[in-house]
């Protein structure tokens, strides 16, 4: 069994998946912040116009 797992090692079929695991991760949460930056610029937009269109109806009147 043991010179079997040596020989697919050597191979390649056989190898550490921890590095891997660590990168897929990184991209998830790359991804994730990505997504939280655009909404949160969203959300930005949006509260700057209603602050402006508040500003021009005080102003107005």
């Amino acid at each position: 069994m043991r010179a079997l797992v040596e020989m697919l090692t050597r191979l390649g079929l056989l190898r550490c998946q921890r590095g891997a695991t660590a990168v897929e991760y990184g991209l998830i949460i790359a991804m994730v912040v990505l997504a939280m930056i655009a909404a949160l610029n969203n959300v930005a937009n949006k509260t700057t116009r209603m602050w402006n269109n508040v500003a021009e109806e005080v102003t107005k009147h």
